[in-house]
This record gives C-alpha cells, sequence and structure tokens, in this order.
C-alpha cells in the first residue's frame, strides 16, 4: 500500500493536468493560470473523486476558474490576522488563546481559502521562524489554548508534528491544544495508526475538521475520523457557507447529521469570508438564519453549530441567531419556537416586584 506521500505525488498540480482531465472546453488556460499563480493549485486523488461533473460542489471547491482573477471589494487579509501577529507565525486575538501556524502547505487547496495571501508559500509561513512563536507563548501566561493551523498541521511528518506538540505541552499553562485539518477527506492515508498514537501522548489534543457537504464524508474519510476518535482526539467540525456548493438548509442538514453519526460535534458555520480572489463564494445572511432556522428544534441539539461572521478588521467571531423573541415586558417574555408557534414565559414573581421597587 502506498504511504501518503506517495499519494500526494499523483496530485493534479497544473493547468495542463486540468485540461487533460476536464477538457479545454471546461478549463480557460489563460485565466486559470493567473489563478494559479496568485494561489497554488493541487487537487489529491480523494478530492479528484469526489467530482462527479463539472459544476458540482467539489469542481468549485478545488478547481481554480477566472473568477477567482476578479477583484472587486474583497480584501486580501480580510481578518486582519497579520495586525494581530506580535511574532511570525502567531495570531494573539483573543484573551486565552492563540493561532499557530506551523504549516505552509494543504493537501488541497481549496479554492475560498481565506488565507490564500500566504498559504502555499513557505516564506510567508516561514518553517525557521518557530522559537519566537514558543518564547512569545511561554512569556504570555493568560494562554491556555493553542491553535495550530497553517496550511495544514498534518501535512507535517509525525516527527515534526510531534515536535510541536512537545514543545507546546512543555509549557504549563498551556492547558489545551487543537489541530486544525482537512486531511481525513483531502488525504485519508495520512491518518495512520503512528499518527494518532503519536497524538494521543500529548491529550488533551483537539482535532478540528473541516466539512463542507455530506458527500465529503465517504467510507475512507470515515475510517480516518474513526483512527481519530478511538485515539481520543475530541472532534469538531468547520463549515464555510458556499454559494452554490451548501447554501441550502437540506445540505447542511444532512451534512450536521452525518457528522455526528462520526463523532463529529458541528461547531462552527462560517460566513464565507471577504477575501480577495473569492467573493464569487459569497451568500447572504439571510440564508445562513434560514439554515439555522431549518435545524434549531428539527434535529438534535448536538446537530447544531454556531452560526458566525468573523468580523472583517478583526473583529472577531460573532454569533448570529435566527429571531425567537417577540417581546420582553416586565413580567414575561413572549416568543416563537422553532415551528413557529407563539409562546409566554413568566418571569419570576420577585424579579417583578424588584423591578417595581
Amino acid at each position: 500500500m502506498a504511504n501518503w506521500q506517495q499519494v500526494l505525488k499523483k496530485s493534479i498540480t497544473d493547468v495542463d493536468q486540468l485540461i487533460e482531465m476536464f477538457g479545454e472546453e471546461n478549463i480557460d488556460r489563460e485565466a486559470v493560470q493567473q489563478a494559479i499563480e496568485r494561489f497554488n493549485l493541487r487537487i489529491t486523488p480523494a478530492a479528484l473523486k469526489s467530482i462527479k461533473e463539472i459544476g458540482d460542489a467539489f469542481w468549485q471547491q478545488y478547481v481554480p476558474t477566472g473568477e477567482e482573477n476578479e477583484v472587486l471589494d474583497g480584501i486580501v487579509d480580510s481578518l486582519s490576522e497579520d495586525d494581530d501577529s506580535p511574532v511570525p507565525n502567531i495570531t494573539h486575538r483573543y484573551p486565552d488563546r492563540v493561532l499557530f501556524l506551523v504549516s505552509p502547505v494543504c493537501a488541497t487547496y481549496c479554492r475560498f481559502c481565506t488565507r490564500r495571501r500566504k498559504v502555499g508559500d513557505p516564506e510567508k509561513i516561514p518553517l525557521n521562524q518557530f522559537n519566537s512563536a514558543f518564547e512569545y507563548i511561554k512569556e504570555h501566561n493568560e494562554i491556555r489554548d493553542v491553535i495550530l493551523s497553517g496550511g495544514d498541521p498534518l501535512m507535517l511528518s509525525d516527527r515534526r508534528l510531534e515536535h510541536f506538540l512537545k514543545r507546546l505541552r512543555e509549557i504549563p499553562h498551556v492547558e489545551i491544544i487543537r489541530i486544525h485539518t482537512r486531511v481525513p477527506h483531502h488525504l485519508p492515508e495520512r491518518v495512520t495508526g503512528d499518527l494518532t498514537r503519536m497524538i494521543a501522548k500529548y491529550h488533551p489534543v483537539f482535532v478540528n475538521v473541516h466539512f463542507n457537504h455530506p458527500a465529503e464524508l465517504n467510507k475512507a474519510t470515515e475510517k480516518a475520523l474513526a483512527k481519530l476518535a478511538n485515539a481520543g482526539c475530541p472532534l469538531g467540525s468547520q463549515t464555510v457557507m458556499l454559494k452554490g456548493v451548501n447554501d441550502d438548509p437540506a445540505i447542511i442538514k444532512e451534512l450536521v447529521q452525518k457528522l455526528v453519526r462520526n463523532r463529529v460535534r458541528p461547531y462552527y458555520l462560517y460566513m464565507a469570508d471577504p477575501v480577495a480572489g473569492a467573493e464569487h463564494f459569497r451568500t447572504s445572511v439571510q440564508k445562513g438564519l434560514e439554515i439555522m432556522k431549518a435545524l434549531r428544534g428539527w434535529t438534535s441539539g448536538l446537530c447544531i453549530p454556531h452560526f458566525v461572521i468573523d468580523a472583517p478588521g478583526g473583529g472577531g467571531k460573532t454569533p448570529l441567531l435566527p429571531q425567537y423573541i417577540e417581546e420582553i415586558s416586565d413580567d414575561e417574555v413572549v416568543m416563537r419556537n422553532y415551528a413557529g408557534d407563539r409562546y409566554s414565559y413568566p418571569l419570576p414573581k420577585e424579579l417583578v416586584f424588584e423591578s417595581i421597587l
């Protein structure tokens, strides 16, 4: 059986391979080449296999098009991560946690990537500037949660990844380590017994996976997720709402239910960031609220993610909820339930009495 590095070498990485695979009539050579020059191309065999027809949910996620070259009001660093970077490879935005970029590469490059300004370029996620990051974490006692991202941390060798886990575990105030990855779908061969046994030595290590469509959860992906779960890694999933890919209540409902069956807790449903080069993926906030209304009450609470906008300019994740409260008075809350029926909740009499005083 081929190891994961050998499988990775079979990926599509240039416009000629795209034309050979999908035909000249479906690939605009000049426009696609321009898109690739701005943001790397790689589609692993597993990701390629998920594309069933031109223009489907997976084609849109992985195959570059001329739309990436049409920048209207998109922002290169849409989340202002660089403004919150005190040392190379660290983003410190929230009080008790940091984002630590440990890998410049991904197995497959998603065309909607928020960090496309850096991902795929080792000079922009420098592999020789990690000491300052470890020192920064060590010097800031408020940091209890470190999120390993990139790129994809699981693109590192076991030995290299263990280096990060070991050094972080040597810092007493670091309580939780998280790994953010799309490898279980894009390169399931990477999730080996050696990898999961190594990760288990440094628990608690949470693994946040990224799924956008229920068809991503195939047999190979589910096997990779099971290995991580069986190794004691709590699994959460992040989903980006993408126009023409998953901006549909039925698709998201099927996705979250399938995730929970695989011991993955749906964590975030994101509005697509206004990143330059990926503006064509954006859809409306109203569509996201419609999706949340189709989940709340209609399926298990375990299946319901937080719907958030990661506020442009570095404002952080802001949750959005459908409106269920109609009125709050001195003595009751009037609300609509998931089915639209109207109910009232009486406030405790002592609170009403206190408010009168």
